[in-house]
């Protein structure tokens, strides 16, 4: 049996490579003689460059930048030739805040445009931007003034030369516009610590920066799907920067060549922090569900939660698993000790029982 390993990091607990690193370790302990694959996978947010840095190679940068709340820290972007990949939750990630200390009236993607900024300095013609988690919601002003701050010695847009012809995707799986209903204040500010006021001012601050920039341009990409995203930062690169949209998951799935990487699997064990109905809606375990489908390969999804299991089970998931028992304390489950520990023993048993059933999941054939 040849076992693929493409789970998602269980947000605040491990990363996408330390889950797939205690996968393969209850692969082994299962004694059932799979060759395994472990493919680090991220949707956009935390562990993007991570995720690439496994599949592509490359080198961390290192920079001195700033939080949401403008608190100097340390992030990297990946480095590849002349290709950065940014993740914009190193610099603007709601992790990297406490609970206490989320507002997005305050929080801004200043820290992002160093990111960003650098990058291009330092020779980057391609941006692969990930926009996943983010703690902002500040239409991307931050981001757009670190750059002009780095770049442009006069503070005109205009006037930055290393801009023309940089090639910008973002990746992201949301497809909200920037304001209104459906924009990024009202859906995601209050996750972000918005209360129902402040959602009002910043789809108000929303709105007027995009009328500012329309006349600037002469375009208005406010209502593009993926403007909304972290905050509007989708906006201000889509604006800004001419960028195109990208879904995160298959964005990474087709360059680290995911497709062929199935040829050769028997079975795909992916998994994620969380798991019910809102997994179907674009989630990275449904990204991974839909391309093992075309290949007839069955998939196998472990979380630390789980919640509407049948929904799962009819979308086409092979087996649905929980890594913690029934009724566990949910501090104790998001020790990394713990949590790894437990996703070991989920993937042992799955592996046990496929052992001893090879039909669960079932076989395929290869064409």
């Amino acid at each position: 049996m040849k076992a693929l390993l493409a789970i998602d990091s269980f947000k605040g607990c491990v990363s996408s490579l330390q889950a797939n690193r205690a996968a393969a370790d209850g692969v082994v302990a299962s004694g059932c003689g799979a060759d395994t694959l472990t493919v680090p996978v991220s949707d956009g947010g935390e562990g993007w460059i991570e995720a690439f840095r496994e599949a592509m190679g490359g080198h961390l940068v290192e920079v001195d930048t700033f939080d949401p709340m403008m608190r100097r820290i340390k992030a990297c972007y990946l480095m590849l030739n002349d290709t950065a990949v940014v993740e914009i939750a190193q610099a603007s990630g709601l992790t990297l805040l406490k609970k206490e200390e989320r507002n997005p009236l305050r929080a801004t993607s200043y820290g992002t445009g160093i990111l960003v900024a650098d990058a291009i300095k330092k020779g980057a013609r391609r941006l692969i931007v990930g926009l996943g988690g983010s703690a902002t919601s500040d239409v991307g002003i931050g981001m757009l003034k670190a750059v002009v701050d780095v770049l442009a010695p006069q503070q005109r847009w205009d006037d930055i030369a290393l801009l023309h012809d940089l090639d910008v995707t973002i990746a992201c799986d949301v497809n909200n516009p920037l304001c209104g209903p459906m924009g990024a204040a009202h859906v995601f500010g209050p996750q972000k610590g918005a209360t129902p006021e402040m959602v009002a001012v910043l789809d108000e601050r929303a709105q007027r920066f995009a009328l500012h920039s329309s006349k600037h341009f002469g375009y208005d990409r406010s209502e593009t799907p993926g403007a909304g995203a972290a905050g509007g930062l989708g906006y201000a690169f889509m604006q800004y920067f001419g960028a195109r949209q990208q879904s995160g998951i298959d964005l990474l799935l087709d360059t680290i060549g995911f497709d062929e990487m199935l040829e050769a699997a028997d079975v795909v064990v992916t998994g994620e922090g969380a798991s019910d109905a809102q997994t179907l809606m674009g989630k990275l375990p449904m990204g991974i569900l839909r391309r093992c489908q075309r290949h007839g390969v069955p998939v196998a999804l472990i979380a630390g939660q789980v919640r509407d299991r049948q929904q799962l089970l009819d979308a086409g998931f092979s087996m649905v698993r929980c890594i913690n028992p029934e009724g566990a304390d949910m501090h104790d489950a998001m020790n990394p000790v713990v949590a790894l520990g437990r996703i070991k023993q989920t993937v042992m048993d799955i592996s046990s029982a496929m052992l001893s059933n090879p039909s669960t999941p079932p076989s395929h054939a290869h064409a």
